[in-house]
């Protein structure tokens, strides 16, 4: 860790002795435990095995100063579905389910702008069986002695994670907070939009999203950051999820911040008995951006799939750290990570799975497979795996490469230019993550994105795959 000084520090250091009555006596204890943490244990540099390719001195350079409420920013629902999409209607079936009404057209949605969150445009008001989707810092006005919350809040203590995760800790003022009761189903996705407009000066957010996912309950969240006009900040994001026996949850995060910004998030879930747990990650904004993930497979037959895309140009670096404990037996856990790296781009992905020595009949299976577009690209891809416990099934690979000669040569052989003939190849590489995306809305929202990095132009005639003209 580097305890130098930096001009990102030296900024935010004065916030310490601003941590006052507004909160509870347990928060207020947890945020000076996590400043401490930080002004003693410094940054990570590349000397640690988990940041050996993240280089944050960039970040540190910069005197970012807190971001503020209340600033008009004139913005439309309309435009908040133009910048972070509209994902409305019923989340996929999964087994049964309480009855219920009709499906609406609109699911949840909470809007926060320079982490801050903005009521004229969201939209929770019809959530029924004592679903609460709300502000996280509205909570801590109205309750902060809220049992469900301060678990959540207190899962990461300081000395589990590095000086980001105890930063957002320390400084978050708002947030998401998700309460799924037992045996209910959420039936529309929960969207929650992170837009960042920082204006000719830049800031740094700290939103931390907390979800508790009762006994043999079911949602969908949907996590969108994206930045308005190529404005330089940074968003420093933490998620916590508690999933209690049976519950289900589906969490889709989109990384589409400004190509000048930062973004450095955390993902924590800890899961329960025959519990089921999917994140897929689609990135591809920010200068540096990082998603790590850490899941806690807990008691027996809990359940955990990954899958991510990254997809990184030049100028851009974009990391994927996970980290797997398998602490139960007869557990399983699936990983999927794609990167498309063009231009002088750079994408890391460090997959780490640990067996503990009582998980037995433990499934463990990790993939990572990379696809360079250019020969400045470059990719750093370590899965790892460290086993305690016998009778397992456990296997990882990593492939890098670039796009097949043969099969290029036979689409131009078919008459379809280079150009167009690369763009099929590179759809095709991604297509079998953006086919996993289980909300249609999202599904088309995240192609459109892909497309717009990756335009694939159909060729200039109307010709099949095997040069006869269609009909």
């Amino acid at each position: 860790m580097s305890r130098s000084p930096t001009l990102f520090m030296e900024a935010l250091a004065p916030l310490e002795h601003k941590l006052d009555s507004r909160y509870p006596a347990w928060l207020n204890d947890l945020r000076h435990a996590a400043f401490s943490f930080v002004l003693d244990r410094g940054f990570p540099t590349f000397k640690d095995e988990d940041w050996r390719y993240t280089r944050i001195a960039p970040l540190l350079s910069i005197p970012f100063k807190p971001a503020q409420p209340g600033i008009d920013h004139c913005l439309s629902i309309d435009a908040i579905d133009q910048l972070a999409g509209n994902f409305g209607g019923p989340a996929p079936a999964r087994g049964p389910a309480p009855a219920s009404g009709p499906a609406t057209t609109s699911g949840p949605r909470l809007v926060f702008i320079n982490g801050h969150f903005v009521p004229t445009l969201s939209s929770h008001e019809r959530l029924k069986n004592g679903v609460r989707v709300e502000s996280l810092g509205a909570i801590l006005s109205k309750s902060p002695q809220d049992p469900t919350l301060s678990r959540l809040l207190s899962m990461n203590i300081p000395g589990d994670g590095h000086a980001f995760t105890a930063l957002n800790l320390a400084l978050t003022e708002d947030g998401a907070f998700i309460y799924i009761p037992p045996n209910t189903t959420v039936e529309e996705p929960i969207s929650l939009v992170f837009l960042s407009d920082a204006g000719a000066t830049p800031f740094v957010s700290h939103p931390r999203s907390v979800v508790f996912a009762g006994a043999n309950s079911r949602a969908t969240i949907i996590e969108v950051y994206t930045g308005i006009l190529d404005h330089l900040y940074f968003t420093n994001a933490v998620t916590e999820m508690i999933l209690e026996e049976g519950a289900r949850i589906d969490h889709y995060k989109v990384q589409n911040e400004t190509r000048k910004s930062f973004h450095i998030g955390l993902l924590n879930v800890r899961q329960g008995q025959g519990s089921h747990f999917l994140s897929h990650l689609t990135a591809l904004g920010a200068t540096i951006g990082r998603h790590e993930v850490r899941v806690a497979l807990q008691a027996k037959e809990a359940q955990a799939t990954l899958n991510g895309l990254y997809l990184p140009d030049s100028g851009q670096y974009l990391d994927n750290p996970t980290l797997i404990k398998h602490q139960a037996s007869s557990c399983a856990s699936h990983q999927l990570y794609k990167g498309v790296i063009d231009g002088e781009g750079r994408g890391g992905f460090y997959g780490r799975v640990v067996v503990a020595q009582d998980a037995m009949k433990t499934d463990a299976r990790q993939s990572n497979k990379v696809l360079l577009l250019s020969e400045s690209a470059q990719a750093d891809t370590r899965p790892r795996l460290e086993i305690f416990a016998d009778d397992v099934k456990c296997a990882h690979g990593a492939t890098v490469g670039q796009l097949d000669d043969e099969a290029l040569f036979y689409l131009r052989s078919r008459g379809i230019p280079l150009q167009n003939a690369r763009g099929l190849l590179t759809h095709a590489f991604i297509s079998e993550l953006l086919n996993l995306v289980r909300v249609k809305p999202l599904q088309s929202y995240l192609t459109a994105l892909v497309s717009s990095r990756f335009p694939a132009v159909t060729p200039p005639s109307p010709l099949n795959l095997r040069g006869e003209r269609a009909r």
